[in-house]
């Protein structure tokens, strides 16, 4: 791997700007908090505490994909849900999650290609084409991708695709990769961009704040489970559409979470954070992140 997390980070705020004290993606977001319980169908695919069927908390974090907090909601761009969830034995793991179904960025290096391609100006009228020319993966995902891209109603109403694959490992010791996806109760509902400019710069943040304090917010977390031959160690590979999928639980968020990132708290969202019964897959995307991500706190928490 040629890219360092330095590098990366470097990437991001050539692209997003520098903007201290914030992420250097997802700048823009709410905090909630709530509870997922799973289903016993999780349960005897894992022996994860988390997936026993108990409700566990959780904290979760919606948010925008760029990395400029004074971007207006309503601008296309990739939607973000982090959820992390506290386990009985005081261990806590992470799903990171994006509106986006194809990812594109394997090796890391083509994702900072990405977003040094599609920086605003004159030059992206070049860069770009030029970045989908050299990236036949990239351009395939475009049909997939552009429609993620519209200005939703909500961030309750966008499915959220977690495009890494990860190992699950149950109580005999039998194993099966799965992705994640979060499915809303509320369905996908998208905007026009002139309906979603009306409803104001910030009206995704006080949109998810409403619905909140009006009740809960729920999604159900989806698996896709890999069959034999399924490449599980590239996020950029399709598996097909026949694959089984099963409901492992629902997450349910309840209220807004006022008390964390206050007063120098910094709270990560990782997703190589995982406990016994759910193990890595050989991603080098997947595996890089845990370092990028702390570079780029390390650098929040100087700022």
């Amino acid at each position: 791997m040629t890219i360092t997390p330095a590098e990366m980070t470097a990437a991001e705020h050539e692209r997003f700007g520098r903007h201290a004290g914030y992420r250097a993606l997802h700048a823009k977001g709410t905090l909630l908090k709530g509870t997922f319980t799973a289903s016993p169908e999780a349960a005897s695919l894992t022996r994860a505490g988390h997936m026993q069927g108990d409700p566990v908390p959780v904290t979760a974090r919606v948010s925008n994909g760029s990395g400029d907090p004074g971007v207006p909601d309503y601008a296309a761009d990739v939607r973000g849900l982090a959820v992390k969830m506290y386990l009985p034995d005081d261990t806590r793991t992470d799903i990171v999650a994006q509106t986006a179904p194809r990812f594109v960025g394997n090796p890391p290096e083509k994702f900072a290609a990405l977003l040094r391609s599609s920086k605003p100006g004159v030059s992206m009228a070049v860069k770009f084409p030029l970045f989908l020319l050299r990236n036949p993966a990239a351009l395939a995902g475009l049909p997939a991708n552009l429609p993620a891209l519209r200005p939703p109603v909500s961030y309750a109403t966008c499915r959220y695709y977690a495009i890494h694959a990860y190992r699950w490992v149950d109580a005999g010791g039998g194993e099966r990769y799965v992705r994640y996806t979060f499915q809303p109760e509320a369905g996908d509902e998208r905007l026009s961009p002139r309906a979603a400019k009306a409803r104001g710069r910030d009206y995704l943040q006080e949109d998810i704040r409403t619905r909140i304090a009006d009740g809960p917010v729920r999604f159900w977390l989806e698996l896709q489970i890999a069959a034999p031959g399924d490449n599980v160690n590239d996020p950029e590979a399709e598996w097909p559409k026949d694959r089984q999928r099963v409901r492992a639980g629902t997450l349910e968020l309840t209220d807004l979470e006022t008390e964390r990132e206050t007063g120098g708290d910094v709270l990560v969202f990782d997703p190589t954070r995982v406990v016994d019964g759910i193990e890595l897959s050989d991603d080098p995307v997947l595996r890089f992140r845990q370092h990028a991500y702390s570079d780029s706190v390390a650098e929040r928490m100087s700022s």
